[in-house]
């Protein structure tokens, strides 16, 4: 749904993009995970073209935007809804009339304006608070507006910047929730742009770790997990680094519950200690990942038994 190739954005001896290239999937929720600085959102921006590449192509739902002139291009983006992280909306409308606002721009007739925002309000959860001013409204609520807003010209794809950076964390996870709703409902395909790994591990189905403009890591979550010295894996559980010798780094998805260190011990003439380790709920299912030490003659077989019953074993130096 989304290709970018090559991206890069160049403001002055700045650069902010050196050579990005995304895959978006179609009704996948991707995100795009760093710290400030770590040229996300200029990456987000020029998804939309909001801000032009300095080299590269920005394909979406098969169309080459990076090619196409003023008219062509905000046409396209009639079908890339945005929701931003301080909300922005107008104040001086009603909550009706901002989610109205992207209608009247498009031209569509009043009655069909009015029905839609119907529509949408009652969608997000704010039926009956049209007539409300911003200042109104929640942190929560005014960002529900603004995706009613990103959602008034029926989009494929929803950008989201860091749309919940500025709400507590209750509110957080209900606009997550509503996110994943729709992705699931609608088949929207969403580019979520955040610094926060709670919201990569509540809704995203496929990441994208940046650093000094560039992605240093990208692919779906599940696979990554699965990947021996994933960078993913490691900040989702920060066991201390580097692993002590002789240690080994398990990592198992699926059932959490499954009796794996208990079947090895008993099996093999093994000691078996634990040094470290967690489990995590990601959107995908649980994940868990934990720092062992084996000792005993059996100790190579009682590894490859644990390979053989599908966890990734790392073995420290």
């Amino acid at each position: 749904m989304i290709q970018a190739s090559g991206l890069r954005k160049q403001y002055g001896t700045t650069v902010a993009l050196d050579g990005v290239d995304l895959h978006v999937r179609e009704g996948e929720i991707y995100g795009v995970l760093g710290q400030s600085g770590a040229g996300k959102s200029t990456l987000l921006r020029c998804v939309n073209l909001l801000e032009r590449p300095t080299a590269g192509t920005v394909t979406v739902a098969g169309q080459d935007l990076t090619a196409l002139g003023d008219r062509d291009l905000n046409r396209a983006r009639q079908r890339i809804g945005m929701i931003h992280q301080h909300f922005a909306l107008l104040s001086s409308r009603t909550v009706a009339g901002n989610v109205a606002f992207p209608l009247e721009i498009m031209g569509v007739p009043r009655a069909e304006r009015e029905r839609r925002v119907g529509e949408l309000l009652e969608l997000v959860g704010l039926d009956g608070r049209g007539k409300d001013r911003p200042h109104q409204l929640s942190g929560g609520q005014k960002q529900r507006v603004g995706i009613a807003r990103a959602l008034a010209g029926n989009p494929s794809v929803l950008l989201s910047d860091e749309a919940t950076s500025a709400l507590d964390p209750a509110t957080t996870q209900s606009i997550l929730a509503l996110l994943k709703r729709l992705n699931t409902e609608l088949g929207l395909t969403i580019l979520l742009i955040t610094h926060e790994m709670n919201v990569v591990k509540s809704v995203c189905d496929s990441v994208a770790i940046m650093a000094a403009g560039r992605i240093e890591e990208s692919g779906a979550i599940a696979d990554l997990i699965r990947t021996p010295g994933s960078r993913l894996t490691r900040e989702i559980f920060p066991l201390p680094e580097p692993a002590p010798a002789g240690s080994v780094t398990l990592t198992f998805t699926g059932d959490p519950r499954q009796p794996v260190v208990s079947e090895v011990v008993r099996k093999f003439d093994v000691d078996l200690s634990i040094l470290g380790g967690s489990i995590e709920d990601l959107s995908g299912g649980s994940v868990g990942r934990l720092r062992v030490a084996l000792d005993g003659a059996e100790a190579p077989a009682a590894l490859a038994y644990l390979r053989e019953s599908g966890l990734i074993v790392e073995e420290a130096p």
